[in-house]
């Protein structure tokens, strides 16, 4: 098949490039206005007693939601200044009225914590139009640059959950920029030291740019039909453009080879799709399952996450096995063109190569190797089992950020603004004569849990009554998950239904929704995987180990998150506010990508064993000759993804920052101590028994396995084929 496909690249060359071409300009028109429609948020998990609270407030009661804050402060005169009122109604007055529903103030509600302890400062609090955050944020924009024109003799600063969700996506757009000018120059000199000329270098950002376009296109499609993250771009752009170049360095790297072995154009492509282009293919198939594990749960952010990784991983593929192999037919020998003298070194034989070298070393001391090395990995995992985990909040922005500003501000400085309050939606069976009567046993009971400091009944309609108890602590604290746990436990009033809801209860539900589907999302990937590898290698052992080995180092890298971001360390040089706690989505998110990419270079190492194990015979051989002709591409590859990935550190969004940093971690301990020490470790030490399995499943993969090479392996060359080839010679006789 993949054969096939390569020599149908080499005869039509053109017209795949054609096609491509007119990809390319339909995705720049229509792919790339992939920004404006893209959703905001989507961190919480829907249809649990917290979203039901709320809905069913909003839905009668009426939102009172405080979308904007705009926080106007004096040097000079304080809030019982009639100048200082007249200047914020005025401003306030000023706001179209289809934009603005609802406005509260000092003056208008007599509330000491509308006023800072100085009382220089005060702060009104907008809701805005719309039935969703969508709906608002357009609200908000229509209305940003007015509320932002500080009137005079005051000094206006704006905040609140809409002007933080929009500073948040300003500072994403900001962050792919940014992020792609510093890895793109890295990226494009390391693949000219890689490859050592200009054109082979250029070839894999060909792919990866075909890659996000792409990845674009599919976006802004499911756009159209489903609510789709604007932090799905990260991930595109993170993935595909990491993916691209692996992908395209491998087929570009068997390439070369094969024109240097003596093949014409036309053969060279057509072994190295049968080769290289069939791991590509078998290796995206696996990371793509692993991302679109993310699917699997229904919060919206990580399930964007998986339609922006599973369109990156998907399109990196395609454009790898077509675009790339029409492009290389066209170059032909000219691949090689533009070499840098330089860069040219001479290259040793497959015998003495440092790679082979490192291998022989490894598995001369197997024991001691897998003695030190899964001690350390575990070592450094320990601090996950006191992973704290948490939401997103105001401090995800940078320090100095203005809605970030605002938050503190009110924080710091106006008493009766800190805290939080937690939502109770009382439904009656028979609406009463008299709410508050009918309410007042239920909220003196809740004025009896621990930690309450108020409860008061917000507004009553239709039989539903919203009841605001509100606590000192904010809604990230822990202990304000105690105050939610205790008030759901108070019972709920005779003829009453009672949902509890507030950003608390939000995050609560979220990590039990998380909690409950984590199991499922495990049990899909190892199992999927699994199949997958012994489709690829014929073992059962080789699945088993690959899972062990990516569990030892994601617990390393999930250690060392808690570490860093969680306990604070590095936080100055890395320049983040620690919270605490991590964000829940987070270590999900990163076990699906990080998972899928160390099966991606589990892939590419054990591909080229397999194919020296069904040459030789010799699994010791295999192990260090497969390790010498995959070590350096996959190390180099590892390292432009580092820098790719690496870039995203610099974002000043906090949990993109945790993303790209703790990719980073991963790819690095896969790359050097799983790929390059464990695995010929502990491949050396299993021996034949790397290539058992059952007789059925042996059977079954001589006739329809995944292999690099098509020639039959020999007699005694594992011991599946052995006991198969055995028992096919008894059934003949």
């Amino acid at each position: 098949m993949f054969e096939t496909l390569g020599r149908f690249s080499y005869r039509r060359r053109r017209l795949v490039l054609a096609l491509t071409g007119v990809f390319v300009l339909a995705a720049v028109v229509w792919g790339t206005g992939v920004f404006g429609s893209l959703s905001n948020g989507g961190f919480e998990a829907p249809d649990t007693e917290a979203a039901r609270a709320v809905r069913t407030v909003e839905q009668t009661v009426g939102r009172t939601g405080t979308d904007v804050i705009v926080l106007y402060r004096s040097d000079t005169r304080t809030v019982a200044d009639p100048a200082f009122r007249h200047s914020v109604e005025n401003h306030l007055a000023g706001l179209p009225r289809e934009q603005v529903v609802g406005v509260a103030t000092y003056w208008t509600t007599r509330s000491p914590a509308f006023v800072a302890k100085d009382r220089h400062a005060t702060y009104a609090v907008l809701t805005l139009a719309g039935a969703d955050p969508e709906q608002r944020l357009s609200a908000y924009h229509r209305i940003a640059d007015q509320v932002r024109q500080s009137p005079p003799g005051l000094d206006v600063r704006v905040g609140g959950e809409i002007a933080v969700f929009d500073e948040v996506n300003t500072q994403t757009e900001h962050d792919i920029v940014q992020a792609e000018t510093i890895s793109l120059p890295i990226v494009l000199v390391l693949l000219v030291v890689v490859f050592g000329g200009l054109v082979a270098a250029g070839l894999p950002l060909f792919v990866g740019g075909l890659a996000i376009l792409g990845a674009f296109v599919v976006l802004r499609g499911l756009s159209l039909v489903t609510d789709v993250s604007i932090f799905s771009v990260n991930i595109v752009t993170m993935i595909g453009l990491g993916l691209a170049i692996d992908y395209a360095l491998f087929i570009v790297t068997r390439f070369r080879e094969q024109l240097a072995a003596g093949d014409d154009v036309q053969a060279a492509l057509a072994t190295t799709m049968r080769t290289a282009g069939r791991t590509v293919a078998f290796s995206g198939v696996t990371v793509g399952v692993a991302i679109s594990s993310l699917a699997l749960f229904p919060v919206m952010f990580l399930r964007s996450m998986a339609y922006g990784g599973v369109a990156a991983v998907a399109v990196a593929m395609v454009a790898a096995l077509t675009a790339l192999p029409a492009l290389l037919a066209v170059l032909g020998h000219r691949v090689n063109k533009l070499r840098l003298p330089f860069l040219q070194r001479h290259r040793a034989g497959a015998e003495h190569g440092a790679w082979f070298r490192l291998a022989q070393n490894v598995m001369r001391r197997p024991i001691r190797y897998v003695v030190v090395l899964v001690p350390l990995l575990l070592l450094l995992g320990i601090p996950f089992l006191d992973a704290q985990l948490g939401g997103v909040d105001h401090r995800a922005l940078p320090a100095g950020a203005t809605s970030r500003t605002v938050t503190e501000t009110l924080q710091r400085d106006f008493a009766g603004a800190s805290g939080s309050d937690v939502l109770v939606a009382v439904r009656f069976d028979a609406p009463p004569a008299d709410p508050q009567a009918a309410l007042a046993p239920y909220v003196a009971a809740l004025q009896q849990v621990r930690d309450v400091d108020a409860v008061r009944v917000g507004g009553f309609k239709d039989g539903v009554a919203s009841v605001l108890v509100h606590t000192p602590y904010t809604a990230q604290e822990l202990p304000a998950r105690d105050v939610v746990k205790d008030v759901r436990a108070v019972a709920a009033p005779p003829g009453t239904s009672v949902e509890v809801g507030g950003e608390t209860a939000a995050l609560l539900d979220l990590l039990q929704v998380l909690a409950e589907r984590v199991p499922w999302m495990a049990g899909f990937v190892v199992l999927i995987t699994f199949a997958l590898l012994f489709v690829a290698f014929g073992s059962i052992v080789l699945p088993a180990k690959a899972l062990l080995m990516n569990v030892l180092s994601l617990s390393a890298s999930f250690g060392a998150m808690v570490w860093i971001f969680q306990d604070g360390n590095l936080a100055g040089l890395l320049d983040f506010t620690p919270a605490g706690f991590l964000d829940a989505t987070n270590p999900v998110l990163l076990f699906a990508v990080l998972f899928g990419l160390s099966m991606d270079y589990e892939v590419f190492l054990l591909s080229r064993i397999r194919e020296e194990y069904d040459r030789t015979g010799d699994n010791t051989r295999a192990v260090a000759l497969g390790l010498q002709r995959t070590g350096g591409i996959i190390t180099s590859a590892a390292l432009l993804l580092i820098i790719v990935v690496g870039a995203f550190a610099t974002s000043g969004i906090v949990f993109v920052k945790m993303i790209g940093i703790g990719l980073v971690i991963a790819i690095l301990l896969d790359a050097t101590v799983v790929r390059a020490l464990l695995v010929p470790a502990t491949m050396r030490l299993l021996g034949r028994a790397n290539w058992w399995a059952p007789a059925p499943l042996a059977r079954w993969w001589s006739q329809h396995g995944f292999r690099e090479s098509d020639e039959p392996v020999d007699a005694g060359q594992g011991w599946s084929r052995t006991r198969v080839q055995v028992e096919d010679e008894l059934s003949r006789r």
